[in-house]
């Protein structure tokens, strides 16, 4: 299964939900490959590993490298990676040169599919071509959200998008990230969701535990398991394996 964390906007909680999510699959003992498709590397820094693909992204379209070429493996059993490269902030332009660009990701994905059991994608923000590719290539899209008015918007933007490519929404879980109680407008929007999607139950907490996992470079479940975010990413892959 190929799992995609998307979101247009930025600073969401994508990486720190991919990368824990992916850590309790593996832990679990699912053959696990998270791919880092952004510039930033911010998977890659966590699983303490360079941010380098060799011919980068375009040597991966053009097969002069396949995935399989460039995986490496993590301080972790069953868990590897593909690491970010700075080359892939290019990767809209390099895509858009192919026949079917918004396929080409899933093109590359496929020889792995039998080779592990969950594929994680962590997503750069926006709406691209890399994005369309991403929303094909993926079973489920899950969609890290904050409980505030802007940030639900955009879920009703990626639901638009979805429309547009023709990608159903049904594919798309989103769940409430860097949620605060102690703030009334979270807490409203928590008790009564305007959504037009799959809402899981699951609300990832606003936590110093997950801030600190860029200290240890560590799943929040290694360096704080019983905390209140090692619990609720543990409830949220539940939630998400139970569907």
């Amino acid at each position: 299964m190929i799992i995609a964390c998307y979101n247009i906007k930025g600073g969401v909680g994508k990486t720190a939900a991919t990368v824990n999510l992916a850590y309790l699959a593996a832990y679990e003992g699912a053959r696990t490959l998270v791919w880092d498709l952004d510039p930033q590397g911010a998977a890659s820094f966590y699983f303490r590993i360079k941010p380098k693909v060799k011919k980068g992204g375009k040597g991966l379209l053009t097969n002069k490298k396949t995935l399989n070429d460039v995986i490496k493996g993590t301080d972790y059993q069953y868990l590897d990676l593909v690491p970010a490269d700075f080359s892939y902030r290019h990767l809209d332009l390099q895509l858009d040169d192919f026949k079917n660009p918004d396929m080409q990701i899933r093109k590359l994905l496929k020889p792995l599919k039998t080779e592990y059991d969950y594929i994680f994608l962590d997503c750069p923000p926006g709406v691209s071509l890399i994005s369309e590719n991403i929303l094909n290539a993926a079973d489920r899209v899950i969609v890290p959200t904050i409980p505030t008015t802007l940030s639900l918007r955009t879920l009703d933007q990626i639901c638009d998008f979805c429309d547009k490519i023709g990608v159903a929404r049904s594919k798309i879980l989103a769940f409430f990230s860097m949620a605060d109680n102690r703030k009334k407008l979270h807490k409203q929007m928590i008790e009564n969701p305007p959504v037009n999607v799959r809402l899981l139950k699951t609300c990832i907490p606003y936590a110093s535990d997950i801030e600190l996992m860029g200290i240890h470079r560590q799943p929040v479940a290694v360096f704080a398991k019983n905390s209140k975010a090692g619990q609720a990413y543990q409830m949220l892959w539940n939630e998400i394996m139970s569907l």
